[in-house]
């Protein structure tokens, strides 16, 4: 079987400042440039059966630095629609909500197009990319690749290891970093965690 890589995209202004980013396709910085470059070295010489990403430039920019290749953008892999939260830091909206976690308390409903997810909304999406891969992972040998963004992979590890969506909160991850998940037994573990160049 597979071992399922999944790579948050580099630094932007937005994930450096700690505004929630979703729909707001902001560019890498030189920052998130040089993270995305750096992390050749860690993915050269696996063989990859499928490389997704989501269809942010910041996703898609990550993976071209990084050198992968042949690559498809899934629009199950975007980042949670963060409703009228969007480009506010958690800091501003603890201000008036001073026990707010997204995890539990989820969004106010944004512009038209943008009401805001809940984790189970974003898992469900995470469920339909795992259905996606399995057969690569299982079948045909070669490990599966995802670039994609925090909040998404977070929920996704937390549905590839059987947990709710909401446990993606116990996941923290960092920008431009490679996680590698993998089982043990028959079952999916985490390998590697936010790992650096």
């Amino acid at each position: 079987m597979g071992d399922l890589l999944l790579v948050r995209h580099g630094e932007t202004e937005w994930s450096l400042s700690g505004q929630h980013t979703s729909w707001t396709d902001l560019p890498l910085t030189a920052r998130g440039e040089e993270q995305a470059r750096s992390l050749a070295p860690l993915l050269a010489g696996r063989d990859f059966a499928v490389v997704l990403t989501s269809p942010m430039g910041r996703a898609r920019d990550t993976a071209r630095l990084a050198g992968l290749t042949a690559t498809e953008s899934d629009p199950d892999m975007v980042e949670w629609d963060y409703g009228g939260y969007e480009g506010v830091k958690t800091v501003d909206i603890h201000k008036t909500r001073p026990d707010w976690n997204l995890w539990t308390d989820g969004v106010t409903p944004g512009p038209e197009g943008h009401p805001g997810e809940s984790p189970e909304q974003i898992g469900a999406r995470a469920d339909r990319v795992l259905a996606r891969i399995d057969k690569a992972l299982q079948e045909e040998g070669g490990d599966v690749i995802l670039v994609a963004h925090a909040h998404f992979l977070r929920v996704l590890t937390a549905r590839r290891l059987g947990l709710p969506a909401a446990d993606g909160r116990l996941f923290q991850l960092a920008t431009g970093t490679v996680s590698r998940l993998s089982t043990e037994h028959g079952r999916p573990v985490i390998v590697e965690w936010n790992r650096l160049p």
